[in-house]
Protein backbone atom coordinates (compact mmCIF):
# COMPACT_ATOMS: atom_id res chain seq x y z
CA UNK A 1 0.00 0.00 0.00
CA UNK A 2 1.27 3.72 0.46
CA UNK A 3 3.55 5.33 2.75
CA UNK A 4 1.64 8.16 4.88
CA UNK A 5 3.64 10.82 6.62
CA UNK A 6 0.99 11.86 9.59
CA UNK A 7 1.91 15.46 10.72
CA UNK A 8 0.18 16.44 14.41
CA UNK A 9 1.50 17.55 17.39
CA UNK A 10 -1.59 15.47 18.86
CA UNK A 11 -0.40 12.07 19.89
CA UNK A 12 -4.41 10.74 20.32
CA UNK A 13 -4.84 11.69 16.72
CA UNK A 14 -1.61 10.48 15.29
CA UNK A 15 -2.27 6.95 17.37
CA UNK A 16 -6.26 6.87 15.77
CA UNK A 17 -4.68 7.59 12.73
CA UNK A 18 -1.89 4.85 12.68
CA UNK A 19 -4.62 2.08 13.81
CA UNK A 20 -6.89 3.25 11.27
CA UNK A 21 -4.61 3.09 7.97
CA UNK A 22 -2.38 0.29 9.15
CA UNK A 23 -5.44 -1.88 9.22
CA UNK A 24 -5.23 -0.81 5.48
CA UNK A 25 -2.01 -2.13 4.94
CA UNK A 26 -0.10 1.69 5.09
CA UNK A 27 3.23 2.50 6.47
CA UNK A 28 2.69 5.12 8.92
CA UNK A 29 5.73 7.68 9.76
CA UNK A 30 5.13 10.54 12.20
CA UNK A 31 6.39 13.82 12.80
CA UNK A 32 5.05 16.42 15.70
CA UNK A 33 5.55 19.37 14.04
CA UNK A 34 6.95 21.19 10.21
CA UNK A 35 10.04 21.18 10.98
CA UNK A 36 10.42 17.37 12.38
CA UNK A 37 8.21 16.65 9.03
CA UNK A 38 11.17 18.98 7.13
CA UNK A 39 14.04 16.35 8.94
CA UNK A 40 12.07 13.50 7.97
CA UNK A 41 11.41 14.48 4.21
CA UNK A 42 14.97 15.45 3.98
CA UNK A 43 14.40 19.25 3.51
CA UNK A 44 16.35 20.45 6.00
CA UNK A 45 19.08 19.49 6.34
CA UNK A 46 18.59 18.63 2.79
CA UNK A 47 18.96 14.55 2.42
CA UNK A 48 17.83 13.56 -1.30
CA UNK A 49 18.48 10.19 -0.48
CA UNK A 50 15.14 9.97 1.69
CA UNK A 51 12.54 8.05 0.55
CA UNK A 52 9.45 10.49 0.40
CA UNK A 53 5.80 9.63 1.41
CA UNK A 54 2.98 8.85 -0.94
CA UNK A 55 0.55 11.13 1.35
CA UNK A 56 1.34 13.97 3.99
CA UNK A 57 -1.89 14.03 6.11
CA UNK A 58 -1.69 17.65 8.05
CA UNK A 59 -2.43 19.22 11.12
CA UNK A 60 -2.87 23.13 10.86
CA UNK A 61 -1.83 24.23 14.17
CA UNK A 62 1.15 22.75 15.84
CA UNK A 63 4.24 24.31 18.18
CA UNK A 64 7.47 25.27 16.52
CA UNK A 65 6.32 25.20 12.87
CA UNK A 66 2.32 24.94 11.70
CA UNK A 67 0.71 23.33 8.73
CA UNK A 68 0.55 26.45 6.86
CA UNK A 69 4.47 27.43 7.48
CA UNK A 70 5.31 23.89 6.13
CA UNK A 71 3.33 23.26 3.22
CA UNK A 72 4.71 26.92 1.65
CA UNK A 73 8.18 25.02 2.94
CA UNK A 74 7.37 22.20 0.41
CA UNK A 75 5.45 23.74 -2.24
CA UNK A 76 9.28 25.85 -2.67
CA UNK A 77 11.28 22.38 -3.11
CA UNK A 78 11.03 20.74 -6.51
CA UNK A 79 11.33 17.21 -4.86
CA UNK A 80 8.33 17.36 -2.72
CA UNK A 81 5.61 19.83 -4.33
CA UNK A 82 3.93 17.60 -5.80
CA UNK A 83 3.43 15.37 -2.68
CA UNK A 84 -0.72 15.32 -1.91
CA UNK A 85 -1.72 16.57 1.15
CA UNK A 86 -4.84 16.02 3.51
CA UNK A 87 -5.46 19.13 5.74
CA UNK A 88 -6.54 17.50 9.22
CA UNK A 89 -8.14 20.62 11.53
CA UNK A 90 -10.07 21.45 14.26
CA UNK A 91 -10.06 25.12 13.08
CA UNK A 92 -12.85 24.58 10.06
CA UNK A 93 -13.31 27.15 7.06
CA UNK A 94 -10.83 30.10 8.26
CA UNK A 95 -7.83 28.03 8.18
CA UNK A 96 -8.86 26.40 5.02
CA UNK A 97 -8.52 29.48 3.40
CA UNK A 98 -5.52 30.01 3.77
CA UNK A 99 -4.75 26.95 1.29
CA UNK A 100 -7.12 27.71 -1.27
CA UNK A 101 -4.34 28.23 -3.87
CA UNK A 102 -2.32 25.33 -2.64
CA UNK A 103 -1.89 22.89 -5.45
CA UNK A 104 -0.94 20.06 -3.29
CA UNK A 105 -3.96 20.40 -0.98
CA UNK A 106 -6.02 17.31 -1.90
CA UNK A 107 -8.31 17.58 0.74
CA UNK A 108 -9.58 19.09 3.65
CA UNK A 109 -11.25 17.33 7.12
CA UNK A 110 -12.57 18.74 9.86
CA UNK A 111 -11.85 17.07 13.55
CA UNK A 112 -13.22 15.13 15.31
CA UNK A 113 -13.18 12.91 11.85
CA UNK A 114 -14.99 9.66 11.07
CA UNK A 115 -12.30 7.00 10.49
CA UNK A 116 -14.41 5.56 7.28
CA UNK A 117 -14.85 8.38 5.46
CA UNK A 118 -11.06 9.52 6.00
CA UNK A 119 -10.33 6.03 4.58
CA UNK A 120 -12.47 6.03 1.53
CA UNK A 121 -11.23 9.81 1.18
CA UNK A 122 -7.20 8.70 1.27
CA UNK A 123 -8.17 5.84 -0.76
CA UNK A 124 -9.19 8.04 -3.57
CA UNK A 125 -6.58 10.37 -3.14
CA UNK A 126 -4.34 7.95 -3.63
CA UNK A 127 -5.84 6.35 -6.49
CA UNK A 128 -5.60 9.84 -7.96
CA UNK A 129 -2.04 10.35 -7.57
CA UNK A 130 -1.38 6.84 -9.00
CA UNK A 131 -3.70 7.85 -12.14
CA UNK A 132 -2.35 10.79 -12.69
Amino acid sequence: MATILVVDDEAEIVTLLRFVLERDGHTILEASNGQVALERLGVDPPMLDVALPDLIILDIMMPIMDGYALNNRLQKEDRTKSIPILVLTAKGQRMRDLFELAPNVAAYVQKPFDPKMLRELITGILAAKKAG
